[in-house]
């Protein structure tokens, strides 16, 4: 039995903890209910904010793309290669630029500021890469596009930004020029995964 000089310890550690608590929640709901925390996307998130918010979209990316399976046959063959490049050129080169090429004045003015897919494959699994195109990041700019694009849709521009760390400028250009042949009789420019 703690006696009694260890109780009143104790207890004052358990009040000291409600009163921080009490105190940091009513800052909270003054920062909440008060509108001081300036959401307009010309201002940058407070370091804290931005570090919670990253390992926060980090942590739930891994966690609802584990069940999310890479198809076992023609992922990364040259046709669905084209047809990514085509959908990248057409849904994502003006958010996250590419090899050479940067991001259009839409993407640098969004917050936060789309990432570079170019070292994507760096942070993200491929199963990862899938899931985030497929559903999107919440207030982030980043639309889901199981709404817009078809299953194969979705794998072949996955397959074409995991492509992007191989590609230079030039390569890059010509994957994605606008007079590309998807018909399959076109053969893959240089860099292209067998």
């Amino acid at each position: 039995m703690p006696s009694s000089r260890h109780r009143l310890i104790l207890k004052t550690v358990l009040a000291t903890l409600l009163v921080l608590g009490a105190g940091a929640g009513a800052a909270g709901l003054a920062l909440l209910f008060g509108g001081w925390y300036n959401i307009g996307a010309t201002a940058q998130h407070v370091p804290f904010v931005y570090t919670v918010l990253e390992e926060g979209m980090t942590r739930s990316v891994r966690h609802h793309a584990r069940a999310v399976r890479v198809p076992a046959t023609g992922f990364g063959e040259p046709q669905q290669l084209r047809l990514g490049a085509r959908i990248y050129r057409d849904k994502c080169l003006q958010c996250h630029g590419g090899p050479g090429v940067a991001q259009s004045t839409i993407g640098m003015s969004m917050q936060p500021i789309p990432g570079p897919l170019v070292d994507a494959t760096q942070r993200w699994k491929t199963r990862e890469l899938y899931w985030v195109t497929r559903n999107g990041i919440k207030m982030s700019g980043m639309p889901a596009w199981e709404y817009h694009l078809r299953e194969e849709e979705l794998w072949a521009v996955v397959a074409f930004v995991t492509l992007l760390p191989s590609l230079g400028a030039p390569e890059f250009r010509d994957w994605v020029a606008p007079d590309r042949a998807l018909d399959g009789a076109a053969s893959a420019p240089a860099g292209a995964a067998p």
